[in-house]
């Protein structure tokens, strides 16, 4: 009974430890510009990395319509909205209403990128989301 014990803790331990290497993206592919993204930089904080660029802008042009109760007819959507691979399609297709309103034409290219950078690397789908920011 001993053994068995030190056995499924050791398989716990190897699960866990390979789901945290797995759902920690490190890099995305964006069909959208047909380019790989590297997100190993940190864990895309707010403020203290370039990536935080992406955090700033999705709460300054996303939020406003996005956010919970708000008055502009946009769903509630937030980090963990979709998993990593969801919101690639949704940045690639632009199937969104904003993006096909023109919405999106106030952002540049690259503050696109940093936002669906962002929204990928804290998705449903990411550890990185049990980290404090």
């Amino acid at each position: 009974m001993k053994h068995f014990a030190i056995w499924l803790v050791c398989i716990f331990t190897l699960a866990v430890t390979a789901y945290s290497v797995f759902a920690t993206p490190s890099k995305r592919y964006d069909a959208g510009t047909q380019t790989c993204r590297v997100l190993s930089e940190g864990p895309l904080e707010w403020e203290t990395r370039s990536w935080g660029k992406g955090g700033k802008t999705f709460k300054q042009f996303c939020k406003n319509c996005h956010s919970r109760d708000n008055k502009n007819g946009g769903s509630y959507v937030w980090e963990e909205s979709k998993t990593s691979n969801g919101w690639n399609n949704f940045f690639t297709r632009k199937s969104a209403k904003c993006a096909k309103s023109g919405e999106w034409d106030k952002l540049s290219q690259d503050q696109l990128l940093l936002v669906n950078d962002y929204l990928y690397r804290w998705s449903s789908t990411s550890i990185d989301r049990f980290d404090s920011r």
